[in-house]
C-alpha cells in the first residue's frame, strides 16, 4: 500500500457533490489514500496529466479489476501494442471522417424525429428521459451496429455496467444487474453478426469483425463502447442544457454569435466531467510527489478534480464558455484518450444543443421540481424538468 496521507470522505456526500472534498485534497493532500474507496487518488491536473502517460507504472491492465471481471478484457484495460492494435481496429468506426461523413447525418435524423415527437407533448417534459436518453441511445445503436436493441435497453444496460464497474462497495444486486446487462448485449451481438457480415457498414461491430479481432475481444470492446458511449453524451446533452438555462448570460453569448455550441460542450465537460475518474494498477515500485507506490496498489486519477484545479483554471467552479479549455482532460490525457470523443462532440455540439434551443421556444426550467445531480466516478443529471412554449 502507498504511504500517501489518509483522507476520509463521507461516501453519500461525496456521491452527491464531490467537489468540496476534492478541493480540500488538492490543497491539503493532492495524492491521498482514501480508505472508503480503497485507493490512492490523484487530484491535481498536472500530476494526472504526466503520470497517466506512465503506463509502465500506472497500468491499465487490471486482471482483477471490476471492468475485466464484469465486462471482459477490453482495450481500455490493455497497454502498449495490445491496446494500440485494438484501438486501431475500432478507429474506422469512430474516426473524424466517419463521424463527419456518416454519423452526423444519422444523429441529426434521430434528433429531428425525437424533437418532432416531443414538441406536441404539452410544453413540459423531463429532457433527460424524453430527449437526452433516447437520442444518445439511438445514435449509439447505429455506431455499435446493434440496431436490433431498443433504446431503453441500450440505456439500462449501459447504466447497469457503469454501476457495476463503480461498485467498489461490492453490492450484490448491482453486480447481478451488470451480469444481466452483459448477457443481453451478448445476445444482441449474436443476432447482428450475420446481418453485418452480409451487409458490412461503418459500425463498430462490422469493422471489428472485418479486422479479424477475436470474438472475446469484440464483445468486450462493444461493451466498453456502450458503457461510456451512452452515459457520456446523454449526460452532456442534459447537463449542458441545464448549464445554459441556469447561466442565461452564457446562452446569450451563443445566440449572439460570440461563442459556439462546441465551446458549450467543452466547458461543460470540464466543469462537470461525465467521467470523473479512471482507475489504474501500480505495476512496479514507484515514488512520486513524496509518495511511495507498491505493485498492485490501486490508483484513481480524478479527472473531475483535475478539471477544477485552481492552479490551471481561474475561478474553476464557474461555468464560463469563453474559457480556454485546452488543458481540460475530460477525455483523458494519455494513450487511453477517449476513442469516442469525436462522435460525442458531434452529437452534443453539432446536433443536440442547436436542436434543443432552436426548436423548443421559451425553454426554461420547471421550478416545480428540483434538478438532481449525482455521481463521482461518473457524474450527471438525474432529471431535467423543463417547460417551453407550444
Amino acid at each position: 500500500m502507498s504511504n500517501a496521507p489518509h483522507f476520509d470522505i463521507d461516501v453519500p456526500t461525496f456521491w452527491a457533490d464531490p467537489y468540496p472534498a476534492l478541493a480540500r485534497m488538492r490543497k491539503e493532500a493532492p495524492i491521498a489514500f482514501v480508505p472508503q474507496l480503497g485507493s490512492t487518488v490523484f487530484t491535481r491536473r498536472d500530476d494526472i496529466f504526466t503520470q497517466e502517460k506512465r503506463t509502465d507504472v500506472f497500468s491499465s491492465h487490471q486482471p482483477a479489476g471490476l471492468m475485466n471481471v464484469l465486462m471482459g478484457h477490453n482495450m481500455m484495460r490493455k497497454d502498449g501494442d495490445a491496446h494500440k492494435s485494438e484501438r486501431a481496429a475500432m478507429f474506422p468506426a469512430v474516426s473524424p471522417r466517419t463521424v463527419r461523413d456518416t454519423w452526423v447525418r444519422q444523429f441529426q435524423a434521430h434528433a429531428d424525429r425525437i424533437l418532432d415527437e416531443l414538441m406536441p407533448q404539452g410544453g413540459k417534459a423531463d429532457l433527460c428521459k424524453a430527449l437526452a436518453l433516447p437520442l444518445s441511445a439511438e445514435c449509439l445503436k447505429d455506431v455499435t451496429g446493434l440496431t436490433n436493441m431498443r433504446y431503453q435497453d441500450m440505456d439500462a444496460w449501459s447504466q447497469a455496467m457503469i454501476d457495476g464497474i463503480a461498485n467498489y462497495t461490492g453490492n450484490k444486486e448491482v453486480e447481478a444487474r451488470c451480469h444481466a446487462a452483459t448477457s443481453g448485449i451478448d445476445a444482441a451481438i449474436d443476432d447482428m453478426i450475420p446481418v453485418v457480415a452480409k451487409h458490412p457498414n461503418t459500425s463498430i461491430l462490422s469493422v471489428l469483425l472485418a479486422s479479424g479481432q477475436n470474438m472475446e475481444s469484440i464483445r468486450a470492446n462493444i461493451k466498453l463502447a456502450i458503457s461510456g458511449g451512452q452515459n457520456e453524451p446523454r449526460d452532456a446533452i442534459a447537463g449542458a442544457t441545464w448549464a445554459l438555462l441556469t447561466h442565461p448570460e452564457q446562452l446569450a453569448l451563443v445566440r449572439e454569435g460570440k461563442a459556439k455550441w462546441l465551446d458549450v460542450f467543452e466547458e461543460y465537460a470540464r466543469w462537470i466531467a461525465p467521467i470523473g475518474m479512471s482507475p489504474r494498477r501500480v505495476a512496479k515500485p514507484w515514488s512520486y510527489g513524496g509518495v511511495d507506490f507498491e505493485p498492485e496498489d490501486r490508483v484513481f486519477f480524478m479527472f473531475g478534480s483535475a478539471n477544477r484545479d485552481e492552479a490551471v483554471f481561474g475561478d474553476p467552479d464557474r461555468f464560463d464558455i469563453t474559457r480556454n479549455t485546452s488543458k481540460s482532460i475530460a477525455f483523458g490525457a494519455g494513450p487511453h484518450y477517449c476513442a469516442g470523443a469525436f462522435a460525442s462532440r458531434a452529437m452534443v455540439a453539432d446536433v443536440a444543443l442547436p436542436g434543443i434551443f432552436t426548436r423548443l421556444k421559451g425553454l426554461q426550467l420547471d421550478e416545480s421540481e428540483p434538478v438532481r445531480i449525482g455521481g463521482w466516478a461518473f457524474r450527471g443529471l438525474l432529471n431535467l424538468p423543463v417547460t417551453w412554449i407550444t
